[in-house]
């Protein structure tokens, strides 16, 4: 995903949250510490989104310590700044793995960094923990991928809008990059699994502001609902659009695959009232859990209006799942913590979530919400328990399994 400070900057309670990473990458660290990278932009466009992740990794290490650390040790996090851009996201984790000695990093926010990164952690046999939802079509030892895939995402969104919404006819409209392309091949084969049709298949680029031409052709498609895998700043306009061009949401829906409270807050809660989302984590999950949840992360980043959103939860949770499978395995290693990260639950605050032993992604419940007049969610729609992540899911659950099988990804071989 990619996210533009020229908006969120306007909104203060991202702003504020995402300024109060503490400065750790220049402490000197305890000598007894276990070392953690986190691999995040500090600088540049994507840093406001990016520092949010870095601080929900921070937040549960900080966690973590209070009750001990790992081990018995304190863990401490040396922070590289990835500034924004794939090359030196791959220069920052070289050096994290070379010269600090550190065998995993919490880190990456776009597919782009991430597979940057991938091939030095897999040739320098570390492990990388991956936060983001993303478009799957990806399966490698040297990742715990702990944001959705698309199965996670679609699988009850779909049928869902054909079903519940009576939605037949799909405009589909996305950032012109990989992970709309990708979540727009899953869609149509679920659109037509439906009974339903899909009119339309439209790109704009990166960063693209300029949304009534778009908007237009979405007025005169025919089609009755619009599925957006629309990213970053260009979500802000074309909502904005769309409302300026008199469409409403309760005739002609907006359902999206990006659109998060972040995104809310910075074009103003009326613009997207009215539209939906489907991930598995939500800030408006009425539970015990999630509340202490946010009400922790607001007192940690010190913003009493600090908002909470899917990546950020998953950044959060994803460190407890590898305390855990260090604490199993007794070592620091990657092929220990591959084999210790296993089949590894954790009560997170969306719910339970667990790590795959088959392909290192993790289960999820999948939710669809309802954007509301004051900028959160209303969960309109989830599944009783989470299902399993299906990184080849355009190609069928079994056909799933066998790509990852294929990269020795199989319960078997994980062990080492």
């Amino acid at each position: 995903m990619v996210f533009n400070r020229r908006e969120f900057l306007k909104t203060a309670a991202t702003a504020s949250a995402a300024l109060a990473l503490p400065a750790l990458g220049s402490r000197a660290l305890a000598a007894d510490a276990i070392k953690v990278g986190a691999l995040y932009s500090q600088t540049g466009g994507l840093s406001v989104a990016e520092k949010l992740l870095a601080n929900g990794v921070m937040m549960a290490v900080a966690e973590i310590n209070a009750t001990g650390g790992v081990l018995g040790r304190p863990v401490e996090v040396v922070v590289e700044d990835g500034a924004s851009d794939p090359k030196t996201f791959s220069e920052k984790a070289s050096k994290l793995i070379l010269k600090d000695k550190i065998s995993t990093v919490f880190g990456c926010h776009t597919s782009a960094s991430r597979k940057a990164v991938l091939p030095i952690f897999e040739r320098r046999g570390a492990m990388l923990f991956y936060q983001t939802h993303y478009e799957g079509f990806e399966c490698s030892r040297n990742v715990v991928y702990s944001g959705a895939v698309p199965n996670q995402q679609l699988a009850n969104y779909i049928p869902w809008i054909v079903e519940k919404l009576g939605k037949k006819k799909f405009f589909i409209v996305g950032s012109n990059y990989v992970y709309p392309r990708e979540m727009a091949k899953v869609s149509k084969k679920l659109i037509e699994a439906a009974g339903a049709e899909w009119v339309a298949d439209e790109y704009l680029e990166l960063g693209h502001s300029e949304w009534a031409v778009m908007v237009s052709k979405i007025k005169e498609s025919g089609a009755d609902v619009v599925l957006s895998n629309v990213v970053g700043d260009s979500i802000i306009a074309f909502y904005r659009e769309f409302k300026n061009q008199g469409l409403s949401q309760e005739v002609l829906p907006i359902c999206a695959t990006v659109t998060s409270e972040i995104e809310i807050a910075a074009m103003g809660a009326e613009y997207a009232a009215g539209s939906y989302t489907s991930f598995p984590y939500f800030m408006s999950i009425d539970t015990p859990a999630n509340k202490s949840f946010i009400d922790r992360f607001r007192t940690f980043v010190n913003d009493p209006k600090a908002v909470t959103y899917h990546s950020l939860e998953a950044a959060y949770f994803q460190v407890f799942l590898w305390k855990q499978a260090v604490e199993k395995s007794g070592d620091l290693s990657a092929d220990a913590i591959r084999a210790g990260i296993r089949g590894q639950t954790y009560e997170a605050p969306g719910g339970k979530v667990t790590t795959d032993p088959d392909n290192l992604h993790c289960w999820l419940t999948p939710r669809i919400g309802q954007w509301q007049a004051d900028g959160q969610s209303k969960v309109v729609n989830a599944y009783p328990a989470p299902i399993k992540p299906l990184p080849y899911s355009a190609y069928g659950e079994t056909e799933s399994n066998l790509f990852c099988t294929s990269n020795g990804l199989d319960a078997a071989k994980l062990k080492g």
